[in-house]
């Protein structure tokens, strides 16, 4: 019998705050049934395994991602979505770097086929990816680029966040300036579109 108030979301959430307490790597099943006070067989109730919570916490951070960018950037457009879009992005990462790392490389159900309507994950990063476009949509880019915007906006703000997140930036220089700079060099790329 599962055990009262345990269930696959109170798993997931614990699993969540210890990635990002510990980082995901250091992530078991073990680790997580320790921080819930139960055995660890009594998780396999509620998650298949380790994959699979991993997995649900990348759901977890995908969704809370992609609710804080859609509510950063309400009524805002252009540069002013573009530094929303990034800050939040930023922020996300510094406090939940655990969380975050879930999300990277991990791929929906039936990617391949784009068959994945129904898979949670896929769901969640539309909804990030919708968000990643609507802060692009203030810059008047070619449609077929488009795909390229995003994948250069999403590779930028991860390499950034990350670096920063995991003290990668060891010059003296002020890494707020050096955000600020970013920003501005990618918003006057975009407002320039590509060369011909």
């Amino acid at each position: 019998m599962p055990r009262a108030g345990l269930d696959a979301a109170v798993v997931t959430e614990a699993a969540a705050v210890l990635a990002d307490e510990i980082g995901l790597a250091q992530l078991s099943m073990s680790v997580v049934a320790e921080r819930l006070g139960v055995k660890a067989p009594s998780l396999y109730k509620h998650v298949e395994n380790l994959p699979d919570l991993v997995r649900r916490v990348a759901v977890l951070a995908a969704t809370e991602l992609g609710d804080a960018l859609r509510d950063a950037l309400q009524g805002r457009a252009g540069r002013d979505a573009l530094e929303a879009a990034a800050q939040t992005v930023r922020r996300y990462v510094k406090e939940h770097p655990g969380r975050y790392s879930a999300t990277v490389g991990v791929r929906p159900v039936d990617a391949d086929s784009g068959a994945n309507a129904d898979d949670a994950l896929a769901r969640a990063l539309d909804r990030s990816l919708a968000s990643f476009a609507a802060a692009l949509r203030g810059y008047a880019l070619d449609p077929a680029d488009d795909i390229h915007a995003l994948r250069m906006l999403r590779s930028i703000l991860h390499g950034f966040a990350t670096l920063e997140a995991s003290d990668g930036f060891q010059l003296g220089t002020d890494v707020d300036a050096s955000f600020s700079w970013m920003i501005d060099f990618v918003d006057r790329g975009l407002r320039a579109g590509p060369a011909s």
